[in-house]
C-alpha cells in the first residue's frame, strides 16, 4: 500500500462515533474505499453522506450488526460476501469497557465488553485474514490500549481485554510474517470521547483528539511498524515510556500503582448517571 491508502478498501469497526469515526475520515481523505459498520444506522448513514460530501471518490458502504451479539460477526461476513465486498485493511476499532470497583458495577456491561472486545475480534480476524493471507497482500489493524500493558484495578475487565488485544496481535503478526499480510497492534492513550458517557468519570484532560490519534496510526502502518502508540509527539513518548515499568517491575507492584493513579482519578467511586 506504500505511503498512501489510495485504492484500498478498508473495513472499520466501531464507525459511528470517537475514535472509529475519526479512523474512517481519515481513511476517506486517503483515498481508501471505506465500510462502515457499527450498530448504530443513523449515525452510518449521516457519516456516509459527509464522507461523499466532502472527499468524493467511492461511496462509503454501510453495515449495520452488533458484534457483541452471538450471530454478529456471521451477519457482518454474509454482508460482506452478499455484496462482494472484499477488504484489505480489517481495522478492529470497535470496543467498549466499565470503569469503578468490579463487583460494584453491573455485570452485563462488563460481559458485553468482553464479547465485543474480544470475541467479535477474534470472529472478524479469522474469516477476513484468512482471506487476506490467501490473495497474498493487506492488512490489520487492532486498536488496544496502553491499558492492555499492566492490570488495571477499577477498570479491571476493560484492561484485560486489551491485554489480550495486545498478546494476540503480537502471536498473529509473528504467524503471518512473510505472507504478505502486515499486522499492527495501536496503543493509544486517553482518547476525547464519549468512552465515559453515562458515568460519573471523566476523561483525562491531557486527551489526545481522535483526529490525531487517527492519523498517526494510519502513518505508522503505512510505513509498516509492527506497533503505533499515536497521539501528540508528547503523548506518544509518554505512553510508550509507561508501558516499560510493568515490564520490569513485579506485578503485584504494578497493580498497586495502577489502582493508585485511578483512585486519584477517583475511578472507585464511579456512579451512573440518572
Amino acid at each position: 500500500m506504500g505511503e498512501g491508502y489510495r485504492g484500498v478498501t478498508a473495513l472499520v469497526t466501531g464507525a459511528s462515533k470517537g475514535l472509529g469515526r475519526a479512523y474512517a475520515l481519515e481513511l476517506a481523505r486517503r483515498g481508501a474505499r471505506v465500510i462502515l459498520l457499527a450498530r448504530s444506522e443513523g449515525d452510518l448513514r449521516e457519516l456516509a453522506a459527509h464522507i461523499r460530501e466532502q472527499h468524493g471518490g467511492p461511496d462509503a458502504e454501510v453495515i449495520v450488526a452488533d458484534l457483541a451479539a452471538p450471530d454478529g460477526p456471521e451477519r457482518v461476513l454474509r454482508e460482506l460476501r452478499d455484496r462482494d465486498l472484499s477488504v484489505d485493511l480489517l481495522l478492529n476499532n470497535a470496543g467498549t469497557g466499565s470503569a469503578g470497583p468490579f463487583l460494584g458495577r453491573p455485570l452485563e456491561p462488563q460481559l458485553r465488553s468482553v464479547a465485543l472486545n474480544v470475541d467479535g475480534l477474534i470472529a472478524l480476524t479469522h474469516a477476513i485474514g484468512a482471506e487476506l493471507v490467501s490473495r497474498g497482500r493487506g492488512g490489520i489493524i487492532n486498536v488496544s490500549s496502553t491499558a492492555a500493558f499492566q492490570p488495571m484495578p477499577y477498570q479491571a475487565s476493560y484492561a484485560a481485554t486489551k491485554a489480550f488485544v495486545l498478546s494476540f496481535t503480537e502471536a498473529l503478526a509473528e504467524e503471518l510474517r512473510g505472507t504478505g499480510v502486515h499486522v499492527m497492534a495501536a496503543h493509544p492513550g486517553p482518547i476525547a470521547t464519549g468512552f465515559f458517557d453515562g458515568t460519573s468519570a471523566t476523561i483525562n484532560p491531557v486527551a489526545d483528539t481522535p483526529a490525531t490519534v487517527a492519523a498517526r496510526t494510519l502513518d505508522d502502518y503505512a510505513r509498516r511498524r509492527a506497533v503505533s502508540y499515536p497521539g501528540r509527539a508528547v503523548t506518544r513518548a509518554v505512553n510508550r515510556a509507561l508501558t516499560w515499568p510493568a515490564r520490569v517491575l513485579p506485578r503485584t507492584v504494578v497493580a498497586r500503582v495502577a489502582g493508585a493513579f485511578n483512585r486519584r482519578m477517583r475511578l472507585h467511586e464511579v456512579v451512573d448517571l440518572a
